[in-house]
């Protein structure tokens, strides 16, 4: 096995720890709730922690990510991810809750950058498009690790022995990944004379990518938060089928990826986000026109299918425009896009307030035709590649 092969393997693996940390910490959330007694606006406090960390990690880790290489960063924060899932279990109050929430976010948001820049690595190493096989073991890490929350719950198991079961897997999953993992090499120290206007030139388009990625994210943080209680409370669906809104999406969305790499081999990138967003808009619009609870399942399963794609070919397309810095590249996106899912729900939420549930869910088909109208922006990313490349 060719070291290009094996460095595949170990990427994949972080990105499959990294989704089921946070699918476990979700799904044990409830239970930290409870055993705390907080009021939902204390564990608001607490949840805003973690993000607040989140957006710290990924904003002031990226210059460290090109300085040192994105696999001397990667191996470190993915240890200390699965050991930083302990500490929130064993918090007796909201302040060690929050305090553990911001540092084990921190971490997240950190190895969201070195992972997505070494899987960007790979992918150039490769020869071939598969940033979004990456992202469907994301999705599926993030599956299995609500599964093992739901399974310790169920059981009656405390959160500290179901955060610190699938820490010490996390652990070693780093562990076997540090074996494998594709070396990088450090970008230069300092940037040139002659590098500066082409540096300053290309930060206009990571801050597009980055806006383009926010708006899918809102769609995503919409069907996590507002499908079940649309289906619900708008469509009349039982509490049950209310459910299977977020599962259409999430599942969907995971075979959204799984096949990606290969739609994007076959009909390239602009075109395939072109048809992302379309189908994104389309089916989560024809969703609230019907105005069934059947049609609502199918919409947000649509919408799933239609944004799954399109953050990995904007991760994919940042850290091309200059490989030397890709995660300076990469920061600047994932950060703004994370804003979108944080602020998205939010938004939609306040919307619902004036003007109603359904007509509020129109934000996110809105902004999926204004990422179906952005594709060509991938473009300029290609461009840009070419004489940083040379």
């Amino acid at each position: 096995m060719n070291a290009v092969r094996r460095g595949r393997i170990a990427t994949s693996l972080v990105f499959l720890m990294f989704g089921a940390a946070l699918g476990v910490w979700t799904a044990r959330i409830p239970a930290v709730k409870e055993s705390l007694r907080l009021t939902d606006g204390r564990l608001s406090v607490a949840l805003l922690s973690f993000a607040a960390g989140c957006i710290t990690g990924m904003a002031l880790i990226g210059r460290l990510t090109d300085r040192f290489g994105s696999s001397r960063v990667l191996i470190p924060a993915a240890l200390l991810e699965g050991a930083l899932l302990i500490p929130p279990s064993l918090a007796d109050g909201l302040v060690l809750l929050s305090v553990a929430l911001f540092v084990f976010g921190a971490v997240h948001g950190t190895l969201n950058i070195a992972m997505n820049a070494n899987a960007a690595e790979v992918e150039r190493a490769h020869g071939r498009p598969i940033m979004a096989s990456f992202h469907a073991l994301y999705s599926i890490g993030g599956f299995l690790g609500a599964v093992a929350g739901s399974l310790f719950a169920h059981a009656g198991l405390s959160v500290a022995a179901t955060l610190t079961s699938v820490g010490v897997v996390a652990v070693l999953l780093a562990g076997a990944a540090a074996r494998w993992v594709l070396p990088s090499s450090p970008a230069p120290a300092n940037t040139t004379a002659a590098d500066e206007p082409a540096t300053a030139g290309r930060r206009p388009l990571l801050v597009f990518f980055g806006v383009v990625v926010l708006c899918t994210l809102v769609g995503e943080g919409a069907a996590a938060d507002w499908s079940a209680v649309y289906l619900r409370e708008d469509l009349g669906a039982s509490e049950g089928f209310a459910a299977y809104g977020y599962a259409a999406f999430a599942i969907l969305m995971t075979a959204g990826r799984l096949v990606g790499d290969r739609t994007t081999t076959r009909f390239g990138p602009v075109t395939l986000i072109r048809a992302s967003g379309l189908v994104a808009a389309a089916g989560l619009g024809l969703c609230l026109l019907l105005d069934h609870p059947v049609a609502g399942v199918a919409g947000f399963g649509l919408l799933g299918l239609g944004v799954s794609c399109v953050a990995p070919q904007f991760f994919s397309a940042a850290a091309g425009v200059d490989p030397r810095r890709a995660g300076q590249a990469l920061s600047t996106v994932v950060s703004i896009g994370y804003v979108g899912f944080l602020l998205g729900p939010i938004a939609i939420g306040a919307a619902a307030t004036f003007v109603g549930l359904p007509v509020a869910l129109g934000i996110p088909v809105v902004l999926a035709v204004f990422v179906a109208l952005s594709a060509g922006s991938l473009r300029f990313g290609e461009r840009a590649e070419r004489p940083a490349t040379a």
